[in-house]
């Protein structure tokens, strides 16, 4: 049995050997080893390192949880006070980090493997400053003196932050953020309360933040609590809930508040490519795991319109994809203004807030579309707008759209609403990729009720009638203003079975005897036989080859261009009575002018040759001064039947390859006019007026 006593005695020496150790280094004067440790951690690190203050042990029961033999012993836990560790060389700051005091525990058996595992750390008064510059170096990688990354790789299960100070200045980001931590009581789950001030991209941050005192580093599944109000500018931020892992904000579910003067500000905040919008705000719940953020049932108001439904953002390569589903109750068009061109009522969108100066003299948004952040993100978005309000005038309803963004172009396909008891029907694409831009779109409107478009103009009310049309443009420009003004394509226009106002219509003839007559017995319906336009676009100049209002009492024929490009317009408006009408002084009217500042009028030396004659032979015989207004209608029957059939045509990209078109007066005129020197060549006529090309308008 002498084994067994040898056993018992080299059980008793380790365990005295191990008791002896432990009450060494428990009663040992840790501050002769400051030494030591200084150089060490400064040879580790490849920076001056320094324990100025008090350094002391104790003991900790073993963790449980520790694999292996760490489950048996007892662990460490140092407290070292007043501590710092000097900074790059590159920083004006000579220090990364001081330490009122430092406790943590610590792991011994991953040490054999040059692994640092605390699992347990809290730092008192600590002043931290974190740095990166233009070129991508940082102050928070570590190497030793020979330049190389250090071998020793550092865990920290749990911190504790009790009253500091923490600074970031990141220059890429133009982010220089100062925090100051204080400890508060009594407002459980929350241990600390965070102050913020600073700048981003030139703009101010402020803010406030509540969050728990002890923070997990591990996704050890433990939620940390958050309550945070930040101001990034004009953009106001406000978050309360949970996450888990701060280093990558494992198993987030927060809820989120943002408004401000237009989404766009939040791209160079999230770097979400959103449009330019008026003030907005939403409500939601944000989750986030595994690359994929959800905003979801969020609801809010942009400008005076509604929004509801889910957003999702997956972090992928190439690019990152925002998809979801958007849902409007009520939609006011002016609020979608600033997202397709349109002048934004919030003033710019960098962040400032600093307003555009509006163009001089100009009707068409010059706004640029921002299409060198198109490719920074693609989207799929299906948008639902159940009523759209333009104006108290002409509701509008059920858009609907699916947006989808693939690197820079731009497409909504399809894009359609109902509107005046009919429906427009389109498809745009918008390439990005080129500069400038180019667009592609293709426009149908059909079934649109004559009396609802105007609804509120009382010589519309007992108008009856259809409206359907075509269009096909290209163009190439980063605005509206100069995508109108490159333009090329067809529109075409036509009103069918129905039938219009004969105030209305003898509004545009100045026929002052049907006027008074009318407005004296009544508005009678007068049936319309055929309306229709066909605009050859190009360069943007938009050329009226056949534009005619014809009904069994008149035809009314326009002449004449429309510059989209310069905002102007030369036409000319000849009504054609069909029947006898007293009081007549008919004659031309013209349009000319720009958008800003049109001017409509008489063809004034014909009014005045007709007035005239009436006062001359008045001289001579009072009754017969009404004679030269006694006029019978010298207007032509237009062909509508063959009219209707070439517009009913689809519209073409190209107004070159369409076929001549029968004018008001049943005669062929070519798409594109004769041309003598830049100018149309007049066609010979003496009574009959001319709807289509071919005769120069006065």
């Amino acid at each position: 049995m002498r084994w067994v006593t040898s056993l018992k005695w080299l059980a008793i020496t380790i365990v005295a050997i191990v008791l002896a150790f432990a009450a060494f280094i428990t009663w040992f004067d840790w501050n002769y080893a400051r030494p030591f440790i200084n150089r060490e951690v400064s040879t580790a690190t490849g920076r001056p390192f320094e324990i100025r203050g008090d350094l002391s042990l104790h003991w900790l029961a073993p963790n449980a949880k520790a694999p292996g033999m760490g489950r048996w012993l007892p662990r460490p836990r140092l407290i070292a006070n007043d501590i710092v560790l000097g900074n790059v060389a590159w920083s004006q700051a000579p220090n990364m980090l001081t330490l009122g005091r430092l406790t943590f525990s610590l792991e011994w058996l991953p040490l054999l493997d040059k692994h640092v595992v605390l699992p347990e750390v809290t730092l008192s008064a600590p002043k931290v400053i974190v740095e990166k510059r233009a070129d991508g170096q940082n102050n928070w990688t570590f190497s030793n003196g020979d330049g190389k990354p250090s071998p020793w790789k550092l865990r920290i299960g749990r911190l504790i932050l009790e009253d500091g100070v923490v600074r970031a200045n990141i220059v890429p980001q133009q982010l220089d953020l100062t925090a100051n931590i204080a400890t508060i009581d009594a407002q459980a789950p929350y241990g600390i309360g965070v102050s913020l001030k600073g700048t981003f991209r030139g703009v101010a941050i402020t803010g406030k933040a509540r969050g728990g005192d002890v923070l997990s580093l591990e996704d050890t599944g433990d939620p940390y609590p958050l309550d945070a109000s930040v101001s990034i500018g004009r953009t106001q931020i406000a978050a309360k809930g949970t996450f888990t892992n701060p280093a990558t904000l494992s198993a987030l579910d927060m809820h989120l508040r943002l408004s401000g003067p237009t989404m766009a500000d939040l791209y160079p905040i999230t770097g979400v490519l959103l449009p330019e919008t008026p003030a907005y705000e939403t409500n939601g719940h944000l989750l986030h795991t595994a690359g994929v953020w959800r905003y979801e049932r969020f609801q809010g108001k942009v400008g005076q319109s509604d929004l509801s439904g889910t957003l999702v953002f997956r972090q992928r390569e190439p690019r990152s994809i925002l998809q979801g589903a958007i849902v409007s109750n009520q939609l006011r068009l002016v609020d979608l203004g600033p997202a397709i061109g349109g002048q934004n009522p919030s003033g710019g969108s960098d962040l400032t807030g600093k307003p555009k100066a509006p163009p001089s003299d100009k009707v068409l948004p010059v706004d640029p579309f921002k299409t060198e952040r198109w490719r920074a993100i693609d989207a799929d978005v299906q948008f639902t707008g159940r009523k759209i309000i333009k104006d108290k005038s002409l509701p509008i309803d059920n858009l609907v759209t699916h947006i989808v963004l693939d690197d820079g172009v731009l497409s909504l396909r399809p894009l359609e609403f109902g509107v005046a008891g009919g429906r427009i029907t389109s498809t745009l694409v918008l390439n990005g990729q080129a500069e400038p831009m180019k667009v592609d779109s293709q426009i149908s409107l059909r079934h649109l009720q004559m009396k609802q478009l105007l609804p509120e103009v009382d010589l519309m009310k007992t108008s009856v009638g259809e409206v359907n049309g075509d269009a096909a443009l290209t163009a190439t420009g980063n605005s509206i203003a100069a995508l109108a003004g490159s333009s090329n394509g067809e529109i075409k226009m036509l009103i069918d079975r129905g039938s219009v106002s004969k105030l209305l219509l003898q509004y545009l003839g100045l026929n002052v005897g049907n006027i008074v007559l009318t407005k004296l017995f009544g508005d009678k319906q007068i049936e319309m036989r055929c309306a229709a336009a066909d605009f050859a676009v190009r360069n943007g100049m938009m050329d009226a080859r056949t534009f005619v209002v014809d009904t069994d009492d008149t035809s009314i024929g326009v002449t004449g261009q429309i510059d989209l490009k310069r905002e102007h317009f030369d036409l000319t408006i000849r009504p054609e009575p069909k029947h006898f009408g007293l009081l007549s002084l008919r004659s031309p009217l013209y349009v000319r002018g720009t958008f800003q500042h049109p001017d409509v009028g008489v063809n004034v030396p014909t009014l005045v040759a007709r007035a005239g004659g009436a006062i001359a032979l008045g001289v001579l015989a009072p009754y017969t001064a009404l004679l030269p207004l006694l006029e019978l209608g010298q207007g032509k029957d237009s062909p509508c039947g063959a009219l209707l059939a070439n517009l009913q045509h689809p519209a073409s990209r190209n107004p070159s390859a369409v076929k001549p078109v029968p004018n008001a007066n049943g005669t062929r005129t070519s798409p594109q006019g004769s041309q003598s020197g830049g100018r149309r060549t007049p066609q010979p006529s003496a009574t009959a007026p001319v709807f289509g090309l071919g005769r120069e308008a006065p």
